[in-house]
């Protein structure tokens, strides 16, 4: 993998402590917590898990120390490069005690809201340009008519709202997940975010994929060895994905009661990228709600989200929406939800030509030979039962199927109209009653 970093502009590593932007108390404490739930000695270990630079680090060592909180155990650790050591004395481990109980947060320095807002902007989604080659490019498993591309292309470059419908089967989801891989540059993600003294974590590593973290090196001369920030981790733009299982509690700030300590939201977690709502239509909240509940985002680009205390407070809200479902848009939104989302795009079956285009491609790849009888079979006889409603989904369907009794049966891949009859019969449920 290619380990460059984008161009987005990346985050300076803080020079020292009033850089960070925290508070030395919220700081003293996250670095009392950290050595006492992680039995830290060494200032290059405490800076790597800090997420500090190894200077600035120091700095927070020697305030701690002056307030008799930490000691030097007066070991070089040889593995260490001959570091010193350093423990907590018995004020530190009283302190660290008392810190927990308020929040089990510990680990990396948080980045202050106003800080991260700024980050944002300079890796914002609206800032992603999107060519026809790079669409194409992330769709080429799909065929797709070029007039979708011409829709497509733009509601992606604009990173705004957009709503794929259209029957099931046809590809929605693979589009949207296409979307996301034409995107294909790297954002620094913070481990967390500080806001009015609370920490919320972002980073979570089954959304964002790291693709790079930034390492102080203590052998090195420099004042800092670090290439960025190290609070942040440099991630593939995130992409949320939900379905059914939406709720709308998952759109708000997650509080951990026993820890004390909160996570970000989902589309907070989706900032600088993609969130896909699959099967808009399938959650428990109707789909009117969900999207009442995405105005002011979708409208103001920032969100608005609540502390246990009832403080409200914004954060920014940088995220291409797609919503993708298979109802009619007019049947689950008023005009006035519809006005707000920015594309609407329609997902349409193929027609038979492009069926068949489908259906010989699928077939050259699993290597299943293409039968005259049989594709006239498939369209002559099966087809009209349904009213020659083709889906995108169909030729993979079929084909597996075939190949699946080919398997079993022994045989080689064949395609015939008896076989055609048996992988269609497993498409399609008949519609009868059961006796019980």
């Amino acid at each position: 993998m290619n380990m460059q970093v984008p161009n987005v502009i990346a985050p300076s590593p803080p020079r020292s402590l009033q850089d960070t932007g925290l508070s030395m108390v919220m700081m003293r404490d996250i670095l009392l917590k950290t050595m006492f739930r992680m039995n830290l000695e060494t200032v290059s270990e405490i800076s790597r898990q800090i997420a500090l630079p190894i200077p600035v680090t120091q700095e927070l060592i020697d305030l701690a120390r002056s307030q008799k909180l930490l000691e030097a155990t007066g070991t070089l650790h040889a593995n260490s490069g001959g570091e010193m050591g350093y423990q907590l004395a018995d004020a530190g481990k009283a302190r660290a005690l008392d810190a927990l109980s308020q929040s089990e947060y510990y680990g990396a320095m948080p980045v202050p809201l106003e800080m991260y807002s700024e980050q944002v902007k300079k890796q914002s989604i609206r800032n992603v340009r999107m060519t026809r080659e790079q669409l194409t490019g992330a769709m080429g498993h799909l065929i797709l008519p070029d007039e979708l591309l011409d829709h497509l292309g733009p509601a992606v470059g604009a990173g705004r709202s957009i709503l794929m419908y259209g029957p099931p089967g046809n590809g929605k989801s693979s589009i949207s997940n296409g979307i996301r891989d034409a995107i294909g540059d790297r954002i620094f993600v913070p481990r967390a975010v500080e806001y009015s003294g609370q920490v919320i974590t972002v980073y979570d590593p089954i959304v964002h994929s790291a693709a790079q973290q930034s390492e102080d090196d203590p052998t090195s001369l420099r004042r800092s060895a670090n290439r960025f920030d190290n609070r942040y981790v440099l991630c593939e733009r995130p992409t949320v994905i939900t379905g059914g299982e939406l709720s709308l509690d998952m759109l708000d700030l997650n509080y951990n009661p026993t820890a004390r300590t909160y996570t970000a939201s989902l589309q907070m977690k989706a900032t600088g990228g993609v969130f896909i709502i699959d099967d808009l239509g399938r959650q428990q909240e109707p789909p009117q709600k969900i999207v009442n509940r995405w105005i002011v985002p979708l409208e103001e680009n920032r969100d608005i989200l609540a502390l246990q205390s009832g403080e409200k407070f914004e954060v920014p809200f940088d995220t291409l929406v797609i919503f993708s479902t298979n109802f009619h848009p007019n049947e689950i939104f008023d005009k006035a939800a519809l006005r707000r989302i920015f594309f609407k795009i329609k997902i349409d079956g193929p027609n038979q030509e492009m069926f068949l285009k489908i259906f010989a491609m699928v077939a050259k790849k699993k290597k299943m030979p293409l039968d005259e009888k049989a594709l006239l079979h498939l369209l002559k006889v099966k087809y009209p039962t349904i009213g020659n409603v083709y889906a995108n989904y169909q030729p993979v369907f079929l084909i597996d199927q075939m190949i699946s009794i080919c398997e079993f049966e022994g045989i080689p891949y064949q395609m015939t109209p008896e076989l055609i009859d048996r992988a269609w019969a497993n498409m399609f449920v008949r519609d009868e009653k059961i006796v019980h």
